[in-house]
């Protein structure tokens, strides 16, 4: 196989792709960049065969506010047209679904810390997601919600919130953070940490903190995902 030409938006400093780059690395695969919280150059779509996007703070409407957001997502557009494999996180999961036509919104709860997610029936008759644990616990960092685009097949649920995952061909969305390294949720908790009030379903920062070799613990079923997407 030749190695895969991996192309990552980033939104901000701290949120990279971390257990994503550490496969990529072992894979041989090539990985670039747009770092949308510096200077905004979109790359060739032609030179690249995935594209993956990250998470952040902004919201996925939140486009007076950040003017690229208009941008990214045309792209992304584009790259799901061309039949790239797109992989949505978080906020990129978001993104990923407003161009597929869902609707993208505040949910009812935050959900931060790790937390169990189920795996559907559907995503167990998936070549991607089949023979995986029923359940998985992962990380979580968000507020917004989206509705499974028209077409695509519901992957995962949990008991806070229904859409966790998604497919739609060669497209891809994770609401949770399964790239997440131990390094990647300090910082999120030190420069993210006004977040973590007393709510329902947000962990407070001790115990995300005390959580931590819980990153690692699926390490190994992503990295079983992602050389099956490899295959795509």
């Amino acid at each position: 196989m030749q190695p895969l030409r991996i192309h990552c938006f980033q939104h901000i400093s701290f949120e990279n792709l971390g257990y994503i780059a550490e496969w990529a690395q072992q894979q041989g695969h090539q990985v670039a960049y747009t770092r949308f919280d510096k200077q905004v150059i979109l790359p060739e779509l032609a030179g690249m065969d995935w594209l993956v996007i990250l998470g952040g703070a902004m919201g996925c409407d939140d486009e007076e506010q950040f003017p690229w957001l208009a941008q990214e997502k045309a792209f992304i557009r584009e790259a799901v047209a061309a039949g790239k494999v797109v992989l949505g996180i978080c906020l990129g999961a978001q993104l990923l679904a407003n161009c597929l036509g869902a609707r993208v919104y505040p949910h009812t709860h935050q959900e931060i810390g790790f937390r169990e997610i189920t795996w559907t029936a559907a995503a167990q008759q998936d070549e991607l997601f089949a023979g995986l644990p029923a359940k998985l616990t992962v990380f979580q960092w968000h507020g917004d919600t989206f509705d499974i685009p028209a077409g695509a097949t519901a992957i995962a649920t949990s008991e806070v919130c229904q859409n966790q995952a998604f497919r739609l061909g060669k497209s891809i969305g994770l609401q949770f953070h399964w790239e997440a390294t131990p390094g990647i949720i300090r910082s999120m908790v030190q420069h993210d940490g006004h977040e973590l009030v007393e709510a329902p379903f947000i962990h407070p920062a001790a115990k995300i903190l005390a959580d931590l070799p819980q990153a690692e613990w699926h390490k190994d079923l992503l990295f079983q995902l992602l050389s099956r997407m490899a295959t795509l």
